[in-house]
């Protein structure tokens, strides 16, 4: 059978103070009252069953993602008992999976993505999925055609691409897995047309991507295994929280995905993006004229232009004048003003924060 994972553990501290250590960015209110992690699960349901979708999340995150998916059962809420990254996370799905079924395929999802058109991803998914279960020993991901030379993300050299029986898509092999590289080099791998954005999401078969952990990264094998054995049973929630501490902390990439040589892959041509910091709002939310991001319930703005303003207060006025270039962004108990390009310092803002006493606040 078929399965979605969902990864929403990422905290989102470029999204302070609305984001807190017990609200992650995912569960904010941004787009058009939705959440990012509504939106992506509003993805999912027209191709896999609600009873078929887990969601890993951090421990303090377990209520409010309940919450937010209130129709999604909540045993299917896994709570990672501490971060070990994107290889731990996964490992602990797909053990948890192939419990109840061996043959499980699943994909795994980010949540903090805004992922434009639906249809474009939900054909990929369904195409991936067709091709992994008449493949099982492969791994899929998923490459992004990049619009641009970006240098925050990492890229895939996407070569050989084949039409596959029940797919629409065609699937590349992947080459090569390469860094976040300097503009020159960026710009080089957009003019060649072989290189795509890493996703960051994959569709495989749970017992091959456990398969593949063993052999790369044998120190999972035994915490996963004693897992897997005691999921659903009265033992489970002391075993999770003894075992999984003991996983290598490493992403899914590190380990698996750059040493394995069944690596496919299939192109999203679609709008992409990582809602990771303020500034990403400007490329998804329309601007006034006088290019400013505003969202809110209630603003006032005199002659301000090129400001980025924030809140889910819907009855909360925020009024400002003869700002430039500016980010305000305001909760129920703190409040950020700083220039747009000076967003990049709020980890070390929040470490002053705690180093104060506040911790309240983070």
């Amino acid at each position: 059978m078929d399965y979605a994972v969902v990864m929403a553990g990422g905290a989102g501290k470029r999204l302070w103070p609305l984001s807190r250590r017990k609200r992650p960015k995912q569960v904010l209110k941004l787009l058009d009252g939705l959440t990012l992690l509504r939106c992506c699960f509003d993805r999912l349901v027209p191709i896999f069953d609600p009873r078929n979708v887990l969601i890993l999340t951090n421990a303090s995150y377990v209520d409010v993602v309940r919450e937010n998916l209130v129709e999604l059962p909540p045993e299917n809420v896994i709570s990672e008992p501490s971060v070990r990254d994107t290889a731990g996370a996964i490992g602990l799905a797909a053990a948890v999976l192939t419990k109840a079924d061996p043959d499980a395929a699943m994909a795994v999802v980010t949540a903090d993505h805004v992922i434009e058109p639906d249809e474009v991803f939900q054909q990929a998914l369904r195409d991936a999925l067709s091709y992994i279960n008449q493949n099982p020993e492969d791994l899929i991901t998923f490459g992004v055609k990049p619009t641009f030379g970006a240098t925050q993300f990492g890229y895939m050299k996407c070569v050989s691409p084949v039409i596959q029986p029940g797919c629409k898509n065609r699937v590349y092999t992947v080459e090569a897995f390469v860094e976040k590289p300097d503009e020159q080099t960026a710009r080089e791998y957009l003019e060649m047309g072989q290189y795509f954005w890493n996703s960051g999401m994959f569709v495989w078969k749970g017992r091959t991507i456990l398969a593949s952990l063993a052999k790369f990264l044998p120190e999972t094998e035994e915490p996963l295994r004693k897992i897997r054995h005691d999921w659903s049973g009265p033992g489970q929630q002391a075993t999770l929280e003894e075992w999984f501490p003991k996983m290598p902390k490493i992403s899914i990439d590190y380990a698996v995905m750059e040493r394995s040589k069944n690596v496919h892959a299939i192109k999203l041509d679609c709008r992409w993006l990582d809602m990771g910091s303020f500034a990403a709002l400007a490329d998804i939310i329309t601007s006034d004229r006088d290019n400013n991001v505003v969202v809110a319930g209630s603003s006032q703005l005199l002659d301000c232009k090129d400001c980025i303003i924030v809140t889910e207060e819907k009855r909360h006025l925020i009024a400002a004048i003869g700002l430039d270039n500016m980010v305000v962004a305001h909760s129920k108990d703190a409040t950020l003003i700083c220039h747009v390009d000076e967003t990049q310092r709020l980890k070390e803002l929040l470490e002053l924060v705690e180093k104060s006493g506040k911790e309240e606040f983070l």
